[in-house]
């Protein structure tokens, strides 16, 4: 860009990009501090002089302050690692559909209050977090675009007198746009916060899905089991078959919520302009914030890749704990034209008459019993089976297959979406990439 504005000769152009070329990167990043130079940025200086000579090396730096750079290269690195987990959570998405698929018959008990409620389906709650990761999603999408602008050009926060061209090496850096605003450039940190952000969010949603599938795990459940490669033996009780994945899970999602807490309190009542509190150490604590984000998705993602399910257990507890009860009071408002208010006194008052058989042959004797004639045997026994609790529950977002089916082909074509925008954004800073490496003078 310095070439191409005339701020600099061709060939002193030539020079500065033979002496970038051949700086050895294994020694910057073996480099320790010794006090010889200020800081990296002098250092990197230091050596591209011994390339070309002082004189041609100071040059680099016209129009640049470490400034500029040092939040261009946090916003690279950034967006980077925003990439590295949209694709991880796209690849939990898929394994969650794919179980939803194999699922959608799969009857379960869905609680509220921690307590049973009524029955749905595995593929039903599945489809729940799936489209809480689309959401997800959109968040980290919401965030590369905020980060993915140039600072570089701002300098030290006010530009520069030279004729530079921002957009230029915005375009060569692969950034979509420029953070415009110079004073902005330097010292706003949303950019940093709005990632922190869409992370916690994320972390929340997936240490919640994760604290049910330890419950599922729980003998007193026995939904869900993991094979041998994620469970964990004891060391004196023989019997034992811990789900230590999905504790690493939790614990890591906690790490990574805490890290993305950590980086918004480090910066809160903080002056707005350059400050050396947004940099240095706040960065790696972002840095370690999408590792520990990426270790949690990567191991749920294999964990539930590989989940057994025990499905005839979860349509036993379906089956039981009064949880049809809804259907029989909407049943009644059907066939008797009762209003709900009474049906639901009526099935109350069933349930309640002997609460430790739960049976639904019981509950039907005891409603006929309050209520004669109200509706035939058939019917309420029809009413209290789990399975056609969930065939009449086939309005959109419900558990029966019909409303299942179709939700199931819009996640997957969302998905296709996510994972095409995923590319092109991928692709689109290796072209620039492969531009900024293939240009000479």
């Amino acid at each position: 860009m310095l070439r191409e504005r005339g701020i600099v000769s061709a060939e002193d152009a030539a020079s500065l990009l033979t002496g970038l070329d051949h700086l050895d990167r294994e020694q910057l990043r073996a480099a320790r501090f010794d006090g010889s130079c200020e800081d990296f940025f002098f250092f990197v200086e230091s050596l591209l002089e011994a390339q070309c000579g002082a004189d041609v090396a100071g040059r680099l730096h016209t129009a640049r302050s470490r400034n500029d750079i040092a939040i261009t290269l946090y916003r690279m690195v950034t967006r980077r690692e925003l990439l590295h987990v949209f694709e991880e959570v796209l690849a939990l998405r898929l394994v969650l559909l794919k179980q939803a698929t194999a699922h959608v018959d799969t009857i379960m008990p869905a609680y509220t209050h921690t307590q049973p409620a009524q029955p749905t389906t595995l593929a039903h709650y599945l489809m729940a977090a799936a489209e809480f990761l689309a959401r997800d999603a959109g968040r980290l999408q919401a965030a590369f675009h905020t980060v993915n602008r140039s600072p570089l050009g701002a300098c030290a926060i006010t530009t520069t007198g030279f004729p530079i061209s921002r957009e230029r090496t915005a375009g060569l850096l692969g950034f979509e746009c420029l953070a415009v605003n110079s004073y902005g450039a330097i010292a706003a940190v949303d950019y940093i916060l709005e990632s922190a952000a869409a992370v916690a969010i994320l972390m929340v949603n997936l240490g919640r899905l994760t604290q049910d599938l330890l419950l599922w795990s729980m003998q007193e459940f026995r939904f869900l089991s993991l094979p041998a490669g994620f469970v964990q033996g004891s060391s004196i009780m023989p019997q034992k078959r811990n789900p230590v994945a999905l504790e690493h899970t939790r614990i890591l999602a906690s790490r990574a919520f805490s890290e993305a807490q950590a980086a918004m309190t480090s910066l809160h009542n903080t002056p707005f302009g350059d400050i050396v509190d947004s940099e240095d150490d706040l960065q790696p604590l972002a840095f370690t914030m999408f590792a520990d984000a990426r270790r949690v998705l990567r191991l749920l993602a294999a964990s539930m890749e590989s989940a057994q399910f025990d499905t005839a257990r979860m349509a036993a507890c379906a089956s039981g704990q009064f949880l049809t009860a809804t259907e029989l009071a909407d049943t009644l408002v059907r066939e008797a034209h009762l209003s709900f208010r009474q049906a639901h006194h009526l099935v109350s008052e069933a349930v309640q008459a002997n609460p430790e058989d739960e049976s639904p042959v019981r509950i039907a004797a005891d409603l006929l019993r309050v209520a004669p004639g109200i509706a035939s045997r058939e019917v309420l026994l029809d009413a209290l089976d789990p399975r056609t609790f969930i065939e009449r529950r086939r309005i959109t977002g419900g558990p029966a297959p019909a409303a299942i089916e179709p939700e199931l082909e819009r996640a997957r074509e969302l998905q296709g979406q996510l994972s095409q925008w995923a590319r092109e954004r991928g692709e689109a800073l290796a072209a620039a990439h492969a531009e900024l490496l293939a240009w000479r003078c």
